[in-house]
């Protein structure tokens, strides 16, 4: 198995922390007798010889012996070793990784054959991806197939049909003649899922016409077939609610995942095949719903009511991984989770206990369920927070989230004075603490919390400490109160920071003159960091025709530099000029350069009334969109959909006025 392993310099290869000098420990790991070793070899080779996907030089020297070790019978956990393989030469995306896996792909051919079925599912797809010919890796699985007994490496297979399908349409009839017979009866209901899956993301005109009630009803006899599973036991961690939240299921998750990705802008049909998961009698079926339903809400822009109403209805449950999921997917929602807004009132009120959570390490965070609850701007949520700000510690964020609920959240103002005035300044986590505060006291504008904010001005150093970086928010929030005059001569003495065009536009709003204000912004618009930069022109936005004297330099700036740079200096040009001419074509570009511009430039056009005409294309395209404009691969941040969801009511104000 390691025949030439020590002729290799290892030391002179690499990995993603350095030399790779330690590979060859983990390489034979891999081949210990015992478990625990064996595990740790294989998170040492996907933690740094294959580190988030990457391939080093030390990676395609490991391949030989890889393949060697998936090749000999007497090696445990061998279908982990496979996968290794395939990640290493297809998800790398690394064409030297590839070239080095398939010329040793004959082991796979082997591997198909393999007593263990764990090397068998993984050196199906291995198949496709390395061996030389598709005809011949067809007639492999098709040999496979019908000899194969355990159920998932025969899923395996089909995903692989489908696979081969989609890399070679000259071999895809053959393929598809076999998915399709595999949709049908007599296969099992797990099987024609995922057979329906495949055809779905290569083929969709070969789908049935009633494709949601059939995979409905394949889902709920599979799951009537299904062993049922314990839920997960242990203290209650951050890594056990984690696991919680991964699907119970995961074999019947990845079969409707499948289904819901080939589906893709369908989202009446997505809509429809989530609500018949979310009304299985199973729960784990509905776990599973749940889970895939984010994705759906996050990506694309679909009537949810229904499936949030049905969210909404697992919240009465004992089971914890349900409950937890659905409390999870509400409080992405926002506003939309309205329709599940009874539901979870009925869950705060029920369980107290759920209102603030502690880790096992950290401060306490507030509960799951009232934070859903808050961000639909239920008003119901204020009496449960004023009852969670009258004991000593504020879990953390609490405020933004009371900023949700507006006006509506008065009654919670003198609790949110009592706690930032007891912010320790000199404390390191000081802007922690007092940012959420800020942020729910410029909601409810409450003008009594003037002196508590001043008091984070007070002598705040100019570098970059927790301190300092309170002294943004405490000025935004002077100046959305219409409190700046009182801080006069402290924002000042700010000119000559890093906060100077913050500072500047507050003093505007006091009442200093243009004298003393627009020198600051174009110096800052000149000579700022890129943040000061985009500030200023918003803030010399607010001078309207007042600062005339910008538009020289703001031109320039719309001219160049990135997207939002541009974005605020054309914005800022409308507001002081009035002239269209040179701001239309930068949100037109910015606009498809970079979605998350399309939120301030829709404010600018719904300013503009008539004067945004020539652009009627993009917001009319926007509103017809089916996917939202913060979707991207790779994540997403936890207010997404909201700001989605605002770019589409400013949309329909632009249209209004047009």
């Amino acid at each position: 198995m390691f025949t030439g392993i020590d002729e290799v310099d290892w030391a002179s290869l690499h990995h993603a922390y350095g030399s790779a000098e330690d590979v060859p420990g983990w390489l034979r790991g891999l081949a210990s007798a015992d478990a625990a070793e064996r595990q740790t070899a294989l998170d040492g080779m996907y933690g740094t010889v294959h580190h988030e996907g990457n391939v080093y030089d030390s990676t395609l020297a490991c391949v030989p012996f890889l393949c060697s070790l998936a090749g000999r019978e007497a090696v445990q956990d061998r279908g982990c070793i496979v996968e290794l393989l395939v990640s290493i030469g297809a998800e790398s995306g690394d064409a030297r990784a590839r070239e080095v896996v398939r010329a040793d792909s004959e082991v796979f051919v082997s591997l198909l054959g393999d007593p263990d079925p764990g090397v068998r599912r993984a050196a199906a797809e291995a198949v496709v991806r390395f061996l030389d010919g598709p005809a011949r890796a067809l007639d492999l699985l098709r040999q496979r197939i019908p000899v194969e007994r355990d159920d998932r490496v025969l899923l395996a297979l089909t995903e692989a049909l489908g696979l081969l399908a989609r890399r070679h349409p000259e071999h895809s009839a053959a393929a598809l003649d076999l998915l399709t017979a595999q949709s049908a009866p007599p296969h099992a209901p797990g099987l024609r899922l995922a057979a329906l899956g495949q055809l779905a993301l290569g083929a969709p005109d070969l789908l049935p016409a009633d494709l949601v009630p059939t995979a409905v009803r394949l889902l709920r006899d599979r799951s009537a077939r299904r062993a049922r599973v314990p839920e997960p036991s242990g203290h209650d961690t951050l890594v056990g609610r984690i696991r919680r939240l991964r699907p119970s299921d995961e074999e019947g998750a990845q079969l409707l995942r499948t289904l819901h990705t080939a589906l893709g802008d369908r989202t009446g049909d997505r809509i429809a095949l989530l609500t018949g998961q979310l009304t299985s009698p199973d729960p784990m079926d509905r776990c599973n719903a749940v889970c895939m339903s984010a994705a759906l809400f996050r990506g694309w822009r679909a009537d949810c009511a229904g499936p949030v109403a049905l969210i909404g209805a697992q919240l009465d449950t004992e089971q914890d991984r349900l409950r937890d999921a659905a409390v999870s997917v509400l409080a992405e929602l926002f506003g939309l989770a309205a329709p599940a807004a009874d539901d979870l009132h009925a869950l705060v009120t029920a369980r107290p206990d759920l209102w603030t959570h502690r880790w096992e390490r950290g401060s306490p965070a507030l509960g799951g369920p009232l934070k859903a609850l808050a961000r639909t701007g239920d008003r119901r949520a204020v009496p449960v927070l004023a009852q969670v700000l009258a004991g000593p510690v504020v879990p953390g964020g609490l405020g933004h989230e009371i900023a949700h609920l507006g006006p509506a959240a008065v009654p919670l103002a003198p609790a949110l004075r009592h706690h930032l005035a007891r912010v320790p300044l000199d404390s390191p986590t000081a802007d922690a603490l007092a940012t959420p505060l800020l942020a729910a006291l410029r909601a409810v504008g409450d003008r009594h919390a003037v002196p508590e904010v001043l008091r984070l001005l007070s002598g705040a150093p100019d570098g970059l400490g927790a301190r300092e970086r309170l002294v943004g928010p405490a000025i935004e929030t002077l100046d959305a109160l219409g409190a700046a005059a009182q801080a006069a001569p402290v924002l000042r003495e700010l000119l000559h920071t890093r906060h100077a065009a913050a500072a500047a536009g507050a003093l505007w709003s006091a009442g200093d003159g243009l004298s003393a204000v627009l020198p600051v912004l174009l110096r800052e618009l000149t000579q700022g960091e890129p943040g000061s930069r985009r500030l200023a022109a918003r803030q010399l936005g607010r001078l309207g025709p007042a600062a005339r004297a910008a538009l020289p330099e703001l031109r320039r700036a719309a001219r160049s530099g990135q997207a939002w740079e541009r974005t605020s200096a054309a914005c800022a040009l409308w507001h002081i000029g009035r002239d269209p001419e040179p701001v239309l074509p930068v949100f037109r570009a910015a606009w498809s350069e970079n979605p998350r511009t399309r939120g301030p430039i829709a404010r600018c056009l719904a300013a503009m009334g008539p004067a945004a005409a020539p652009l009627r294309d993009l917001v009319t395209t926007e509103l017809t969109a089916p996917r939202r404009h913060t979707a991207r691969e790779g994540g997403y941040g936890s207010h997404d959909i909201a700001e989605d969801d605002a770019l589409l009511r400013t949309c329909g104000e632009v249209l209004a006025g047009l």
